[in-house]
């Protein structure tokens, strides 16, 4: 009962699934992403969501919300905007991307469980060691991937899908969520300064291994 207990403390406090090391390399990788972006160039994020969830009438105010959890001057496009009238060839049209937001079926108002279909599991597989990836967890915002618990569903007919679960104690003032932005950050001659939406993104008050 005394381990029990303990395990669910720890979980009540838990601020990511990935260990520090894994967060500090995630970090310096943003970082370098961040310096070796060219002067005067956008950035653009791929974001994926499934036909249920694009379709749904809240989907205009979450993409609005995504959107502004980005810096200025980040290009946002949707399977929609990038694949109308071609076939899905992910693997040719993510080396356009710089960066990924995934976004999930939440398992009930308020949970901080995810569940991503086979297409976005492929997506997410395909950018999280190269670019950042975020998770869109609702009213936590912008999460990065490496932060969250994943915990791959296979299914014999329909594909394995991936649930990804926030830590109960996730700050919006990560670090590897302000690296994660800074790597997305179009860079121009003069340094623009940071914004507060940078530092504390959807805030209206104020570690994991690969999946």
């Amino acid at each position: 009962m005394m381990g029990a207990k303990r395990t669910d403390d720890a979980a009540t406090t838990l601020h990511s699934y990935a260990a520090r090391p894994q967060q500090m390399r995630f970090i310096r990788a943003m970082g370098q992403l961040a310096d070796n972006r060219p002067f005067g160039t956008a950035s653009r994020v791929y974001l994926s969501a499934p036909p249920a969830i694009s379709q749904s009438p809240k989907w205009p105010a979450w993409r609005a919300r995504i959107q502004d959890g980005l810096p200025d001057g980040v290009k946002v496009s949707t399977y929609e905007d990038t694949f109308a009238g071609q076939e899905y060839t992910w693997e040719s049209a993510m080396e356009a991307f710089d960066g990924l937001v995934v976004v999930g079926k939440q398992k009930r108002a308020g949970s901080r469980v995810f569940i991503l279909g086979p297409v976005a599991r492929l997506e997410l597989r395909t950018m999280i060691a190269k670019r950042p990836v975020l998770l869109y967890a609702h009213d936590l915002g912008l999460v990065p991937v490496v932060d969250c618990k994943p915990d791959p569903l296979p299914h014999p007919y329909k594909g394995t899908r991936l649930k990804l679960t926030v830590p109960r104690c996730w700050p919006r003032t990560s670090d590897t969520l302000t690296s994660a932005l800074a790597a997305l950050q179009p860079r121009s001659e003069t340094a623009p300064q940071p914004r507060d939406h940078l530092l504390h993104p959807f805030d209206t008050s104020t570690p994991v291994s690969r999946p």
